[in-house]
């Protein structure tokens, strides 16, 4: 049989088209080992705009934001070190959010702002190369690569013309049917693939699920020694409670409670002033705004003791902020003034004490016409770095200490009625939520289920009764955290996202 017109033309490419691909791959290979060649530290330089508009210190007064960044940056770091690995060949493609600081180094074409005046930016990486991560992570989050050039240059100048062979400046793109003709993969077509696969939650937890059950179990004696280590302490010195500022591990977590039980066997006279008080261990020594002792985990035990023999001052300190709150609610209506460690970072007392002594005398100098009782049940934050009163979702007021006074009376009696509807709101959701992580827990044989606190109380409903719906019967006996992403945790702990794929 003989083949003639186009059909004939195309087959008699073929061999030249398999070999330009050949070649083409040769130079992409060869191109590969000189990206793998980035260093560590060339990549932590290179990502140095990226560091400066994601780095969660930055974003203190937004726990979400900086929560997301946190755990999406260690994630990212992991992805890194997989690639630097030797005989790494291929890491599973990951998806990433980041919220973006509008810093010098950002691009000028902006995307939209979020309410909270950052940039949230999604993307998924599927690079096999150190060099082509960071190229992708800067782009994608529009950021300069400028610096990049002369990075990238230097490593083709390291390589020998014989290593490095021809350049090769051009990406050939055939025409879809040259893929439907051959059979071959449109690699194109492979890669918008990669960019939106990820697993369903079935296969995440089947393939995940036997990694899970064995760090679990090699925690479990651990697990049982930090119970008894926090019972103990909190029978002998009357704690209220002890509690962990971040999310450290069960290990981390009980080497923070035996430092404290050696300190409190070698110097018991040092622990009576904790009677009473709810001790979290944190990144700074103090007492923060709620009056929590905070015992930094960095600190040696000197300064531990020091703190010990200061809490009589604070609790003068305490008192006084306890007689100031009082006296802003009877000028403001009756307006609650809390404070929530989850909703920002954390406040030292002293700190706090002058907040609200500032605000004070600014409202003893006006006389701000409010019924006594007229916002009875409303609370609010006061807060240093904004001009303009506001109302959040959960519906509390945020108001600025230096805020126009005046302004700020209209403010509370026009939005009183939108912060009730609010609150009733969060709790109902607080009380739907509670319910069907019940429901969740008996129905699915969890042995826990809970969640970060970027996760709001809505999107945890929609998780847990879509949990209920599916029903996976490799859920029982897990320990299931909601989050925004997949992960295994080192104490078997497993994070799904609450919006995870069916």
């Amino acid at each position: 049989m003989r083949i003639s017109g186009p059909a004939a033309s195309a087959m008699s490419a073929i061999p030249l088209l398999r070999c330009t691909i050949r070649l083409q791959w040769k130079h992409f290979a060869t191109h590969a080992v000189q990206q793998r060649a980035l260093s560590g530290a060339e990549a932590v330089n290179a990502l140095r705009p990226f560091y400066f508009a994601v780095h969660p210190d930055f974003f203190g007064k937004y726990p979400k934001e900086r929560e997301v960044n946190e755990n999406s940056l260690k994630r990212l770091n992991g992805y890194l070190e997989n690639l630097q690995k030797p005989g790494s060949r291929s890491v599973q493609p990951m998806k990433l959010t980041f919220y973006i600081r509008n810093t010098k180094y950002s691009s000028k074409v902006q995307p939209e702002l979020i309410s909270s005046g950052f940039r949230s930016v999604s993307f998924t990486l599927h690079t096999n190369d150190v060099l082509s991560t960071v190229m992708d992570v800067l782009t994608s989050c529009s950021l300069p690569v400028e610096h990049m050039k002369g990075l990238t240059a230097s490593k083709a100048a390291s390589k020998s013309p014989t290593e490095t062979g021809e350049p090769f400046y051009r990406t050939i793109k055939w025409d879809k049917s040259y893929y439907t003709f051959t059979g071959f993969k449109d690699p194109e077509q492979e890669l918008q693939q990669a960019q939106r696969a990820e697993p369903t939650l079935s296969v995440w937890l089947r393939n995940n699920e036997p990694e899970a059950s064995k760090k679990h179990n090699a925690s479990l004696p651990r697990r049982e020694e930090l119970k008894r280590l926090k019972r103990e302490l909190c029978r002998r010195f009357n704690l209220t409670d002890i509690r962990w500022q971040r999310s450290w591990g069960v290990s981390h977590r009980y080497c923070q409670l035996q430092s404290l039980s050696r300190l409190s066997h070698q110097n018991p006279e040092a622990l009576i002033n904790l009677q009473g008080h709810t001790v979290v261990f944190a990144d700074q020594s103090g007492m923060n705004a709620s009056g929590h002792v905070m015992l930094g985990t960095m600190d040696v035990h000197h300064q531990w003791t020091k703190l010990f023999e200061q809490l009589p001052g604070y609790h003068s300190l305490q008192q006084q902020t306890h007689w100031l709150k009082e006296r802003i609610s009877l000028l403001l209506g009756g307006t609650q003034v809390v404070h929530m460690d989850r909703l920002g970072p954390v406040q030292p007392i002293a700190e706090h004490y002058s907040s609200l002594n500032t605000f004070h005398k600014r409202l003893m100098s006006h006389h701000l016409r409010l019924h006594p009782r007229s916002l009875q049940g409303l609370t609010m934050l006061l807060e240093n770095d904004r001009s303009n009163p506001s109302l959040h979702e959960m519906g509390h007021f945020v108001i600025p200490i230096k805020c126009d006074l005046p302004t700020l009376q209209v403010f509370l009696q026009n939005q009183a009625p939108e912060a009730r509807r609010r609150i009733q709101r969060k709790n109902q959701l607080q009380a739907e939520e509670e319910a069907v992580v019940k429901l969740c827990l008996e129905t699915l044989s969890l042995r826990s289920l809970s969640k970060e606190p970027s996760v709001s109380p809505a999107q945890m409903i929609q998780c847990c009764e879509r949990l209920l719906e599916q029903r996976s019967p490799h859920m029982q006996g897990l320990q299931i955290c909601v989050s925004h992403f997949y992960s295994v945790m080192q104490d078997g702990d497993l994070c799904v996202p609450w919006d995870w794929k069916s």
